[in-house]
């Protein structure tokens, strides 16, 4: 790895401008960012994937192969990525940190505790909770209902036992009540983090939190609590986007991590915004499918940065469309075109539904040793009837060389297909609409049945006046239903919505589809346990 230092100046950033972490991460200072935050001239290429599967697609590896690519044919770029959570780390699917010959250093580093941010997001949040808890205890003046708090505690640890518990049990240990916790990456707050303008927008989404209900059934903010200088004290470096490199030594901002599949699931605004302010080209990612991940990206975060992509790099591996098509696991090894054929409608239903948006689309064909060549010459003459632009990668294998093919035909995009961007719905449409709109164009559903708790939330939004927010959508991330179990492109499939809340603070409504967790589990076997091998 280079000096920080050295990789800073790639950006005209100057030391005095960094708070150095050692000689390999550093934050940039809030003077700096400011100074550069009203003249977006970079292009944006937005990283998205087909649905996941055990088999895997790379998508945040394809991200930092698409950057080191671009800086190979002497196109000037970097990456905006989220960090790991510790969840997912020590549970079932590891670090986010790419891998192979395409990854962000230093990787341990970023994968655990980083530069703090997740920790002051995580002390953040149960201090909201002890300060509630407290307040009632001490006399609750502002009449909170105790069986009407909505602020969750947070750990950002897989642990299923704290998703229902009983708190205040004993003398002198407050009010008795249920409460849960949810993962930190699941928070509003950390929604909040990464939608906030700047650290004075952060402020008013924080305070602008429903906290809970009191007993004339009015919303409590977490401005009436007065504690949001103590939490902007919490915040204060946790809100600076952390400068990092890839293997090959090209800038990466990695900041903000929340889960695409209960959250937005993209990058810190703040980031991306200084990106397309100091970078000519900037490559970011959104989270798990363009289903979710990349959907939010462009109907919630675009709305919010006023900016949107001028490409989109779709992800996708033969063994994954063969899982689609059928083949179990343990024989993706196995040549199979039948199921690859199969597999391809839901490759299909992702790029049709990415031009829904008007930004052109580019296949990136992550290339694993498995793959046999009949396979191969399928899925490249599937692209060509179909008149999709692809690229078959190997910068797993090969790093940087392995990514130049998919360099070149971004910027053949970049420089030749003029986008024309528009989302899927518009704000004044009502709750129902906007969701019936993302379930029939994205999901391809037939019904969509609503319990009587989901519409019980949403009186209650509209008595807020707070319908003319974006929908952020709470399902699975392994179907384009709300069962995890229908893969490939389902159809004439019902989904339920169980549930809906208002994140007032982050600006958006949140509608839970299916049985969906805020709080994961862990895995039979975590990484967690497979680590004891490890020598250090």
């Amino acid at each position: 790895m280079k000096n920080i230092i050295d990789i800073a100046k790639k950006l005209n950033i100057n030391e005095d401008e960094l708070i150095l972490y050692g000689n390999d991460k550093a934050k940039i200072k809030e003077d700096f960012i400011l100074q550069h935050s009203n003249n977006k001239k970079g292009k944006l290429v937005l990283v998205t994937a087909i649905t996941p599967t055990k088999a895997g697609e790379g998508k945040t590896a394809t991200t930092i192969g698409l950057v080191d690519g671009l800086n190979k044919i002497g196109r000037k770029a970097m990456a905006c990525l989220r960090e790991p959570s510790l969840g997912p780390v020590f549970g079932l699917k590891g670090g986010a940190v790419g891998g192979g010959k395409e990854t962000i250093e230093p990787q341990e580093d970023i994968n655990l505790h980083f530069t703090g941010d997740l920790h002051a997001l995580t002390s953040s949040i149960d201090l909201i909770s002890a300060i509630i808890d407290n307040h009632i205890f001490m006399g609750n003046e502002l009449k909170i209902n105790p069986d009407k708090i909505l602020w969750k505690r947070s750990l950002d640890i897989n642990d299923r036992t704290l998703r229902n518990i009983r708190i205040g049990i004993g003398d002198k240990n407050g009010v008795e009540r249920n409460d849960s916790f949810c993962i930190t990456v699941a928070s509003e707050l950390m929604a909040i983090l990464c939608l906030a303008k700047d650290k004075n927008d952060f402020k008013t989404r924080l305070e602008n939190i429903i906290v809970a209900y009191n007993f004339n059934d009015e919303p409590v903010y977490l401005k009436d609590l007065k504690i949001s200088n103590a939490i902007m004290k919490l915040m204060k470096y946790a809100l600076l986007p952390n400068l990092v490199q890839t293997c090959n030594e090209n800038p990466v901002l990695v900041h903000g991590g929340p889960f695409a599949n209960i959250a937005h699931g993209c990058n810190s605004l703040i980031a991306t915004n200084l990106a397309l302010n100091i970078s000519p080209l900037v490559v970011t990612e959104a989270g798990f499918a363009s289903d979710l991940g990349a959907e939010k990206f462009l109907d919630i975060k675009c709305r919010v940065g006023d900016f949107s992509p001028d490409v989109i790099v779709l992800v996708a591996t033969i063994r994954a469309l063969k899982m689609h098509g059928g083949v179990d696991f343990d024989s993706l090894g196995k040549e199979n075109v039948e199921a690859l054929e199969i597999g391809t409608a839901n490759l299909k239903q992702h790029v049709e539904n990415l031009k829904l948006y008007g930004v052109p689309v580019v296949i990136a064909i992550n290339h694993f040793a498995t793959d046999h060549q009949s396979e191969i010459d399928f899925l490249k003459q599937w692209c060509i009837k179909n008149t999709y632009q692809y690229s078959f990668l190997d910068s797993f294998i090969k790093g940087a060389d392995g990514a130049v093919d998919l360099a070149s035909k971004v910027c053949e995009m970049l420089d030749t297909k003029k986008p024309n961007f528009r989302f899927l719905y518009e704000l004044n449409q009502s709750i129902e609409d906007k969701v019936s709109t993302i379930c029939h164009k994205i999901y391809h559903c037939r019904n969509i049945n609503y319990t009587s708790q989901a519409f019980e939330k949403i009186k209650e939004i509209e008595k807020l006046n707070k319908t003319n927010l974006p929908i952020c959508i709470a399902k699975t991330q392994n179907s384009f239903s709300d069962n995890k179990n229908l893969l490939n492109a389902p159809r004439d499939f019902d989904v339920t919505v169980r549930d809906v809340s208002l994140s007032n603070g982050a600006g958006f409504i949140v509608v839970y589809l299916g049985n969906i967790l805020t709080m994961p589990g862990l895995p039979k076997i975590p990484n967690a346990v497979l680590m004891e091998d490890e020598n250090d």
